[in-house]
Parts: structure tokens; sequence; C-alpha cells
């Protein structure tokens, strides 16, 4: 089939969508929705079988969806309508979740619903839920929706009904933060359900924040509101009942960056004690084999990350053990250099010098491992530089369903470093290594292990 995926922009669903489309023979292209005319041109100009539409911020022209068959992931169960689903999904506690492929119909979210799919939710960030949960959903119902329309078949419901209902968007009212009226386990269920965009809200030290990236902080008592404590660059904050560490803040100004907490509250938490917090690093030991995870925000790696792992990665090329595993985050292996560190930076020319070369002291320290086997178990996405790290292992595993973004053209057309020039043709040959680099399209795991790589060097978990 011929599928036009339109999208507000090309995230994670979209691109793991385009590779298992592509994967399964259809003819796939992409339109970003930025202004109906653009994507009336976009369907005259491809003349789709199908559109498919899995990220929108706004409903499709009706004379496109009247001419062509449009299907809508809508990130909820049957019945749920409106743009907050998944964030209220989370705020409401729900133990059953799911995707609902709805087709357009002048009513938003209020059509025959062609496939859905639900499962259980975890404790865990929108953005997490969002890339496991919710986008493997989504590509079951793809399918499922494709094989009705191959066989001939209709909407398998003439309308969106279900236990689900109409909900308004989440306003900013829904998401502030009381560390006097909240307990820990309530701000952690607004921080998750903000996560990524727009953020909870949170007076601390006075100023007012968007807060990101916490988790639960044990043992650290103190009075509601106050500062507890730090640990690298995240900040221990005690609530009404239990206390937090907060990764990362951003300013309410639309232009400001998200950046490690202490790094944005500065002075104010300088006199704060250092306590054991969480390490972005553990390293453990089984049946002979050297386990090291790690986990950076978001996958983005600033100059002291970078350090970080490399001294890690050192410490455990001590212990003689012949196997060494370097385990990436569920959520994201690594996306390479810290831009946001480096445009926050005094100097940003200064900073992205330091960043890179820590990066590429860091591959060059797996490169040139030779006295045991290092195995790069991926079990989430990478980009630019982040593949060209895992890239440095002498195996690769991979989750079914990773996608890679194995090029730089899209953070402003950049060369690139990380030993890429001498990892990725010594894997799959000059000429495609070019290819790769230029094309700025996604790949997926399967076709990442035809990229010609030794025998025995990729394989998928």
């Amino acid at each position: 089939m011929r599928i036009l995926l339109l999208c507000h922009n090309f995230n994670s669903l979209s691109q793991r969508l385009h590779v298992d489309l592509r994967r399964a023979g259809h003819e796939v292209t992409v339109e970003l929705d930025i202004h109906d005319d653009l994507t009336r041109e976009a369907v005259a100009l491809f003349s789709p079988d199908l559109v498919i539409a899995p990220f929108l911020k706004r409903p499709i022209p009706a004379d496109v969806w009247r001419g062509t068959l449009c299907l809508i992931v809508h990130p909820g169960i049957r019945g749920d309508r409106g743009p907050s689903a998944l964030d209220w999904a989370i705020l409401d506690g729900e133990a059953t979740w799911g995707v609902t492929l709805i087709e357009a119909r002048e009513e938003m979210d209020a059509g025959p619903v062609w496939a859905w799919a639900e499962f259980p939710m975890r404790p865990a960030r929108k953005s997490s839920l969002y890339r496991h949960e919710v986008t493997q959903a989504a590509v079951a119902c793809v399918f499922e929706a494709i094989g009705r329309i191959e066989r001939r078949e209709g909407a398998a419901l003439p309308a969106n009904w279900g236990r689900g209902c109409e909900r308004p968007a989440c306003r900013r009212s829904d998401r502030i933060l009381d560390p006097t009226r909240h307990s820990a386990e309530e701000a952690l269920r607004i921080i998750r359900a903000s996560d990524g965009d727009p953020g909870a809200t949170m007076t601390i030290a006075g100023q007012t924040f968007l807060v990101f990236d916490a988790e639960r902080a044990e043992g650290v008592p103190g009075p509601a509101g106050a500062l507890i404590g730090r640990s690298r660059h995240a900040l221990a904050m005690a609530f009404r009942e239990g206390a937090l560490w907060i990764g990362h803040l951003r300013r309410p100004d639309s232009r400001s960056l998200k950046l490690p907490a202490l790094r944005l509250l500065g002075a104010e938490a300088s006199d704060l004690p250092i306590i054991e917090g969480p390490e972005p690093c553990r390293y453990r030991e089984e049946n002979g084999v050297g386990l090291l995870e790690f986990r950076f925000h978001n996958g983005a790696m600033s100059s002291e990350d970078c350090d970080t792992l490399r001294k890690a990665i050192t410490r455990a090329k001590a212990r003689s053990l012949p196997v060494l595993v370097l385990r990436g985050d569920a959520d994201r292996w690594s996306n390479g250099i810290h831009l946001g560190i480096i445009e926050g930076a005094d100097s940003a020319a200064d900073e992205s010098w330091r960043n890179i070369n820590a990066m590429n002291d860091l591959v060059r320290e797996i490169i040139e491992t030779d006295d045991r086997l290092v195995i790069a178990a991926v079990l989430g996405n990478a980009g630019a530089g982040g593949v060209f790290l895992l890239l440095a292992a002498d195996e690769v595993w991979m989750r079914e369903g990773v996608i890679l973004n194995p090029h730089y053209k899209d953070m402003g057309n950049l060369y690139g470093s990380e030993y890429w020039t001498y990892l990725l043709p010594a894997r799959v040959g000059e000429d495609r290594a070019g290819r790769v680099t230029q094309a700025r399209l996604p790949m997926g795991s399967t076709r990442r292990l035809n990229w010609g790589s030794p025998p025995g060097a990729c394989r998928e978990m």
C-alpha cells in the first residue's frame, strides 16, 4: 500500500511506524502537519491509499479525509476523547490504558474505530509509556487495520465508544505542585504526567520552575517545601509526606532550556548537604560477567556525564572478567552530546569542544578495550553520537523495536565525531556509511542487522 504518515513532528512513534511499515513492504512517505494546504498538496502528489496520523495537534482537513481513508492514532482506550489522554490516565492512576485507531471525522476522536489494544499501566513517565506501551499498541493497531483494509473489511466499530469518556485538555492548574499539600507520591504522579511537555509547575527557593525527571528519595526527611540535600546535579525536596529527587528544571519562559536542577538553582542550593542519591552509573557482576548500567536524562550526555561513564568503564576494566556489558537506559541508550548544556553555557563554543572531546575519549576507551569482550546492550533508542558510541563495542545486542538515527544533519548539519569515520565503514563499508549518515532516516533493528557487520557482532534481544 501507499501510506502517508501525517504528523506534527517525526517523533519516536512516527519513526517506529515508518520503519515497520517499510519493512512490511509498504511505500511510505512523511508529511509534517503544519498547514492544511501542505497536507492537501502532499495527498495530491503522493496519492496515498491510506493516511495514518500518529501524532497530531489539530484536525485533518475535511476534504482530505472525505477523499482518502485517514486513521488517527489516539493514545487512549475506546471511548476516550480529548488531547490529554495519557496525561489524565497517569493523573487518575488508571490500572489499564490503551490505544485506539480512529477514522477521521468532523468531530475529533469520535469516528469509526478500526482497531484498539490495551496494556497494564506502569508507574512511569509519560514519555516512557509513550515510547514503549503506547508505541507497541499503536503498531499492532495499525497493522490490524491494514489487514482489515486488505481483506476489504470495514471498521471494527461504527463509532468510538467504550468505558472511556471525553476529557478536556490538562490545564496548568492541573499540573501545579504544592509540597505542603501533596505527598511525594502524589507529586511524582503529576510530574510523570507532565514529563516532556509541558512540565509540572512548582515554586523552589522562591522561584517558579517547571519540574522534570523526578524519583523517590528514601530516608531523607525534612519540613514540607524544604530543599534537604543534593547529589551530583539533583536536588532532594521534602513534601507533605516523603521526599523526591528532582533532576531537571526549566524556567517558565518559552525560550528557556531544560537543565540539571543544581545548575539552574546555583547559589540557592550550593550550601545544601551532599547526600546519597541517584547515580548515573551502576556496576555489578553476575556469573563472571561485568554489567555496567547507565542512565542519562533523555540520553543527552554532558562533558561530565561522558567522563563519569568513562571512569566507570575504567574501574570495571580493572576487574579480571572476560565480558563487560554496557547496558543503557530502557528509554534512551544515548543521543550523544548535551546540546542544552552547550547552549546554556557562558561560551557555547568552549563547552561544545569540551563535550565532544569528552565523548571521543569515552568512545576511545571502549574501542581500546582488547582484553575482554565488550557488549552494548541497547534497550532504548539512540541518535547521532549515541549510535556510534554503541558501535564502539565488539558486539551490539538490541531490543526488538529499537530505532537508530545514525546521522547528524538534523543537528545544524554537523559532520559529527565519535570516531564514526572509523567505526561505521568497518561495519558497512565506505559507500554504505555515506548513505547511512546522509539519508536522515530512522533505522530499525532488522535493518541494522543487515548492515554487514562481522558474524556475531549484532544480535537482537
